[in-house]
């Protein structure tokens, strides 16, 4: 089986292969020649996941799936959320947004926060979500160099470490993309 993801971000893909079988080939939107930036206008990270399904398969006839990721800090009553991959500018960088943030946070003691998936799937003429949450909290500082955006910052519940302190099949065991990733695969199989 070969299904579309709804990106061109090599680490999310790469995580996302990681934790499907063998049987189920990840095709992102280079291979199927789609180059153009497709827009994330939603309020919500629900809302970004569907826009960005919807235009693959309105645009380019394919069944796909689409993510979209936000950390939710509860200080900040659920900042950056939706926000988070553009968090200090349009630039979208992981260190300016992890920077930024641990400023804001500088004189706060609740560093709670979340990281919450959504998977939007258009399959068959049906479309179907599906949810991924992790909850933890924000570090003062940095640690690790595994993963990708927020990770070198975020703590999640049971851990020692931040998600940049995990390989990357640990990672994957707990997270919410994780998560959010095995209910669609437990719906694919079915």
């Amino acid at each position: 089986m070969q299904l579309v993801f709804a990106s061109n971000n090599p680490n999310k893909i790469k995580e996302i292969q990681q934790l499907l079988p063998k049987s189920i080939q990840i095709l992102s939107l280079e291979d199927i020649g789609c180059y153009e930036e497709i827009p994330e206008t939603a309020e919500t990270i629900e809302g970004n996941a569907i826009l960005k399904a919807n235009y693959v398969t309105e645009k380019y006839g394919y069944d796909c799936f689409a993510d979209d990721t936000g950390l939710e800090v509860d200080a900040l009553n659920g900042a950056p959320g939706v926000y988070s991959a553009r968090y200090a500018g349009a630039q979208k960088s992981a260190e300016d947004n992890m920077d930024k943030l641990l400023k804001v946070l500088t004189d706060i003691s609740n560093r709670k926060a979340q990281f919450k998936t959504v998977i939007a799937l258009n399959s068959n003429q049906q479309q179907h979500l599906f949810a991924g949450i992790v909850k933890g909290e924000i570090t003062f500082e940095k640690t690790g160099n595994q993963g990708f955006g927020y990770d070198p910052i975020f703590k999640p519940e049971g851990c020692n470490g931040t998600f940049a302190t995990l390989s990357m099949a640990e990672k994957a065991s707990i997270s919410h993309r994780g998560k959010a990733t095995q209910l669609l695969l437990e719906y694919l199989l079915s």
